[in-house]
């Protein structure tokens, strides 16, 4: 992991750290497409707080997230299993 921190620092322009990024969420998505089903309990991570939820339905790239009694879409990158 250390040697992929010190690989990225090595880049020096903002476009190439912003394709890394998208390419970031893209591996994110994928993961969560073949982590995530109907029924499992997860956090909605946002930058201040995590929200504990629950997931009804599993889109290509979003999932429907119920969240104190109401819905949301949910990206998949924004989402984490709780234990």
């Amino acid at each position: 992991m250390l040697s992929i921190k010190n690989e990225i620092r090595k880049l020096d322009s903002l476009s190439e750290l912003n394709e890394l990024s998208a390419f970031i969420n893209d591996c994110k998505v994928m993961l969560g497409r073949m982590s995530f089903s109907v029924g499992d309990k997860v956090y909605v991570v946002q930058k201040t707080k995590k929200t504990e939820g629950r997931i009804t339905k599993v889109n290509k790239v979003k999932c429907v997230v119920d969240m104190r009694g109401r819905l949301y879409n949910v990206p998949m990158s924004m989402l984490e299993m709780r234990k």
